[in-house]
């Protein structure tokens, strides 16, 4: 079954009546173009296809009709077309739908009214059997079809939640997510766990930046998940939801999608709440789950990650597969774990699988995060290794610049890739300012030095850039690759991986990478 809806409550009573019989999960949000749908859909090849009739976000109606013909027509699998009435026209769809497809095309409401309520069964299947398909960003090349098991999920779920989140019976679980990115799958295992789950569908600024914590306090929220990039821009908004909201009930944040800055953390404490357990936490689409995250027995210190999850032998390693104390370098695990994927789909002999976690370390899950231990035993994430710097062959994570540039008011955000030039690599440093500014010599300087004086002369730029627009995946995250790509001059494949594809010609053919 392929679903490709909002985070709504019908998104998750079909997952469940998916699992429930044993049948295979896999969806993506509303908002990706046909053809990202096709190049994830296509693959699978599902028999059943839900969708919605229209969407809302930035207080906009978003209409589904044409792209919903686009897809089900390019997919032959698909036996049944359920829509869900979201805006009042579920009805008319179907019909249109019905009018140029094979498949059966029907309301999702009608669709069920025939049945009457009854207890949910589910049928008893072995440990490894297939529970849902996820994607890979899909930036360099076709999305990677990743199957996780029931048992390796529910059982990573549950302890993440139990144990590292502290969610129990009775609580009140949210995150920011739309049902595309793993983090809606750990939000519905909260089921398990007894908790109530607080859904959102839209956008965390419409109508302003308060509206997350206006729901925190009308619903009396114990636990608010988020990404890092939510956080900073809050921040820099300088919204103080302690001063104008009633949070009381809330006892633990998280924070994911990329590495949470120190600014970031004292942003929460400051800003946010004082009581609360802040915890960042890195895991991935891979394992649908976390290998370090939050501790609530131990302190939260800034800028780091508490420690890695229970029963994960996580650790850092050189490029000679050596255990690092201190220093940089490859998050791996080294012995097997519940949650790590069934395999890819379609793919004999699992060549993919292996290639992509096993190669660089023979038979050791090498996770593709560049990392680093603290003196607290802690874990502190620099990055993507794909999208590490290497000038004068020394590895620099991109967070560390991130963590820098993003502390000066005058920058939105930032994204810096390494450049190929003069036989060496440099880094440069794209950055989107506020409305109004213009990149002047004289801010350049100041980046500059803000940079050599809070992180080292390796990390200053070559070159920085003024950008109005930086692309990102679907589920948020800034997309190095792609930008690394465009300003080498390499063709771009899966543009419709990212939720602005449109943002890459800025990078294309720039006068100032020519010296």
């Amino acid at each position: 079954m392929a679903a490709m809806l909002p985070n709504m409550p019908q998104t998750i009573v079909a997952m469940l009546a998916c699992t429930s019989i044993g049948a295979v999960w896999s969806s993506c949000s509303p908002d990706f173009g046909p053809q990202g749908v096709l190049d994830r859909f296509g693959q699978i090849e599902p028999k059943l296809f839900l969708s919605c009739d229209a969407y809302w976000y930035n207080g906009k109606k978003q209409k589904l009709d044409e792209k919903l013909q686009q897809i089900v027509q390019q997919l032959p699998s698909v036996q049944s077309v359920l829509i869900v009435d979201y805006l009042g026209s579920a009805e008319s769809l179907s019909e249109k739908l019905q009018a140029v497809t094979r498949a059966h095309c029907t309301p999702f409401e009608r669709s069920i009214a025939a049945f009457k309520p009854a207890d949910l069964i589910f049928i008893q299947l072995p440990f490894a059997h297939p529970l849902c398909i996820l994607y890979s960003s899909g930036t360099t090349g076709i999305p990677k079809c990743i199957i996780h098991s029931a048992g390796g999920t529910l059982l990573q779920h549950v302890k993440e939640h139990r144990l590292h989140a502290n969610i129990k019976q009775g609580d009140r679980l949210f995150y920011f997510s739309t049902c595309g990115w793993m983090m809606w799958n750990w939000l519905v295992s909260g089921l398990a766990s007894g908790a109530t789950l607080l859904l959102y569908d839209g956008s965390p600024f419409y109508p302003d930046g308060n509206i997350l914590f206006d729901y925190a306090q009308a619903e009396k929220m114990t636990h608010f998940g988020t990404s890092a990039k939510y956080i900073d821009a809050l921040r820099k908004a300088g919204l103080h939801p302690t001063n104008s909201h009633d949070l009381s009930a809330l006892r633990a944040l998280f924070s994911t999608g990329s590495p949470l800055s120190p600014e970031g953390f004292a942003y929460v404490y400051q800003s946010i709440k004082q009581d609360i357990h802040l915890a960042s936490i890195s895991g991935g689409t891979d394992i649908v789950s976390c290998f370090v995250l939050g501790v609530p027995t131990l302190p939260v210190w800034s800028g780091e990650i508490q420690g890695a999850g229970l029963g994960m032998a996580v650790d850092v390693w050189d490029d000679k597969g050596m255990s690092l104390k201190s220093g940089k370098g490859e998050l791996v695990c080294t012995k097997p774990f519940p949650c790590q994927p069934i395999g890819f789909w379609n793919d004999p002999g699992n060549r993919k699988y292996s290639a992509a976690y096993f190669e660089r370390f023979e038979n050791i899950w090498c996770h593709g995060d560049f990392a680093e231990r603290t003196d607290h035993d802690g874990i502190i994430i620099h990055g993507r290794s794909d999208a590490t710097l290497n000038p004068g062959g020394v590895r620099i994570g991109t967070a560390e610049i991130y963590n820098q540039v993003e502390q000066l008011p005058e920058i939105i955000e930032a994204i810096c890739i390494g450049q190929d030039f003069a036989g060496d690599v440099r880094i440069i440093l794209f950055v989107r300012l506020k409305a109004g500014l213009t990149l002047t010599d004289n801010m350049r300087e100041r980046i500059k030095q803000h940079i050599r004086s809070g992180a080292s002369p390796r990390h200053v730029p070559a070159k920085i850039i003024a950008v109005h627009d930086i692309p990102r995946t679907k589920s948020g995250k800034i997309s190095e690759l792609a930008v690394r790509d465009i300003v080498h001059g390499r063709i771009i494949n899966n543009k419709e991986a990212l939720a602005n594809p449109d943002a890459l010609e800025l990078y294309k053919n720039l006068p100032e990478l020519q010296d």
